[in-house]
């Protein structure tokens, strides 16, 4: 009778072991689902048809011209819109940031240091740091704010975060290694 009980309780957590990772394949499933849905929905300065383009009004989500070639993070600072563009010239994802109250001037630049979690010249804990650039001794970099928020910076500080929300900055972090160009354009 050993022999049926320990079959018995074998199967019983085989079993309970395929219910669990069925419960999170589906989860992923829908965690992907989601992720995709929010990448293909068109963002608040992203036309809202086809026909936009016919009336003059500009699409603000489409790359910038004139950014160069290869892979590289576009920045524009009017539209508070990153493009990160892959090898091919493609641009596989692009969002608005929130900048900080230093811009960094229109140029090329590459990203000299990461960080995955400090605290901001804001004094909000951040993640995904990637740097790029010094303007009178403030760094210039991607971040996102470990909470998700995107507030609007204090003016009467000298800020250089370009926050983010989570998502794109763990995009952002996996795109933008070391020496990766970044192009900033008005």
């Amino acid at each position: 009778m050993a022999r049926n009980s320990t079959g018995i309780v074998v199967a019983g957590l085989t079993a309970a072991a395929l219910a669990v990772v069925g419960v999170l394949a589906v989860q992923a499933s829908a965690a992907k689902e989601r992720d995709d849905e929010r990448r293909a929905k068109p963002s608040p300065s992203a036309p809202a048809s086809p026909d936009d383009s016919a009336t003059g009004e500009k699409d603000e989500s489409k790359l910038p011209v004139g950014t160069g070639e290869g892979k590289r993070v576009v920045y524009s600072l009017k539209a508070d819109r990153v493009w990160l563009v892959g090898k091919d010239g493609t641009p596989g994802r692009t969002f608005e940031v929130t900048p900080g109250t230093v811009d960094p001037p229109a140029g090329n630049y590459r990203v000299t240091s990461r960080s995955g979690h400090v605290t901001g010249t804001d004094g909000v804990p951040i993640e995904n740091v990637v740097r790029f650039a010094d303007v009178g001794g403030v760094s210039i970099g991607f971040s996102a704010a470990i909470d998700g928020s995107t507030p609007n910076p204090d003016p009467s500080r000298k800020t250089g975060g370009v926050r983010e929300d989570r998502p794109d900055g763990e995009a952002m972090w996996l795109f933008a290694t070391l020496d990766t160009r970044v192009v900033v354009v008005d």
